[in-house]
């Protein structure tokens, strides 16, 4: 299907509309738009931009626009009015092409879960489980509130851990500079004030002069290896799901950060079960949809393994409570609700508490990182001073 631009009259209202539809042709675009009520005016086909296609939909778009849907539907505003509404106010081309479409669907029959589908880059496996129980429960914009709530506490999570390694970088940035400074600048001086009184180059100040001859000369060899590597690991993370199992079983496992993330995914499990059980999805495809949010194919593989359990009768609690990379919390407060009936509300508990210490953790982990940093840069720059300045002390001191 092509998209097609337009600027049209309201039949009723004489108001003057503009914005794209998608159809086969120019034909059945202005068509479509009788339909719904418009007079055409002018028709013609969207251009594809510079780099092709329209744009990225961030993360930020897609709160805005499920907070603003939640608001319009909460208040009475039609299905089709609100999705109209919004198209009208977002302002990111890539939002509004996405919303308008979604739109076009809606009008033409479709359910809101199947308009919403057609965009699985966009809205992912829980979003889409949450507009489909919403719609069939008739609490639509319950679930889209509950869909912004979540969205908006993982982008400030995620946002929370980006800020964390910020300061790491930063140091090793410094590092880097401080060490390529020496290497271009001093120890090629230490060199030639040894040649110019004919000495023999200590081994340490000899290493570093062909480090630094290196570089030097092949420079350019060592900058294509570097951004070769950086792209594979890249498309081996991104392509492909071996790399994407290496980099999310380092995940697990690093220091520092290892127990970081493995909170992060019990939490999303226990809060993505939590919505989908109160929003009336059932026990199996609540687990499933909470097993895929964690984002990480090694948990999701160990998690996995309770929908058997599960299938042969157990409880949840049970079907978790000997699962790697569960921490104990969340089977404990899943058995409360269990005899309770509030399990879902338990499991929200249980996802508070991880969310609470990841908070704690990250504000924490700059002064965990520092001394590490400290240690590995004064190791470093104390090998390249003893490479430098301590030979030319030898020197002073063998001239006296």
């Amino acid at each position: 299907m092509k998209r097609f631009n337009y600027k049209a009259k309201e039949k009723e209202t004489g108001k003057v509309v503009k914005g794209s539809i998608q159809a086969e042709n120019e034909r059945i675009a202005g068509k479509l738009l009788v339909e719904q009520g418009y007079i055409p005016d002018t028709i013609s086909e969207e251009g594809i931009g510079l780099l092709g296609g329209k744009g990225h939909v961030t993360t930020k778009d897609r709160i805005m626009f499920t907070r603003q849907m939640a608001t319009l539907i909460g208040a009475g505003l039609p299905l089709a009015s609100s999705l109209r509404t919004v198209a009208e106010q977002t302002q990111t081309k890539a939002m509004k092409s996405v919303v308008e479409e979604i739109l076009t669907s809606v009008e033409s029959g479709k359910s809101l879960f199947d308009a919403f589908s057609q965009f699985p880059d966009v809205f992912n496996g829980v979003y889409l489980a949450l507009i489909k129980a919403g719609e069939m429960s008739g609490t639509l914009d319950m679930a889209l509130k509950r869909l912004a709530d979540q969205e908006e506490k993982d982008a400030a999570m995620m946002s929370k851990i980006r800020g964390a390694l910020v300061y790491p970088g930063i140091i090793l940035v410094v590092i880097i500079g401080v060490l390529a400074f020496m290497m271009i600048m001093v120890v090629p001086q230490v060199r030639g004030l040894y040649e110019d009184m004919g000495k023999d180059l200590p081994g340490l100040t000899k290493f570093l002069v062909d480090i630094s001859n290196f570089f030097a000369q092949f420079w350019w060899l060592v900058l294509i290896i570097v951004v070769a590597i950086i792209i594979g690991c890249w498309y081996a993370v991104k392509k492909t799901r071996l790399g994407r199992k290496v980099a999310d079983t380092f995940k697990l496992h690093v220091p520092i950060f290892g127990g970081l993330f493995r909170k992060l995914y019990v939490s999303r499990f226990a809060r993505t079960a939590e919505m989908m059980l109160a929003t009336g999805v059932p026990m199996l495809d609540s687990v499933r949809i909470a097993i895929d949010a964690t984002s990480n194919t090694v948990v999701e593989e160990e998690y996995s393994k309770s929908i058997e359990v599960i299938k042969g009768g157990k409880a949840l609690s049970e079907a978790i409570r000997d699962r790697e990379y569960m921490l104990p919390l969340v089977p404990q407060m899943a058995s409360i609700g269990e005899e309770s009936g509030k399990i879902d509300e338990m499991l929200g508990k249980a996802a508070q508490v991880y969310e609470t210490e990841l908070d704690e953790q990250i504000n924490n982990i700059s002064t965990m990182i520092e001394p590490v940093l400290m240690v590995i840069m004064a190791g470093l720059i104390g090998v390249v001073i003893g490479g430098t300045l301590l030979p030319i002390y030898s020197l002073v001191n063998s001239i006296g």
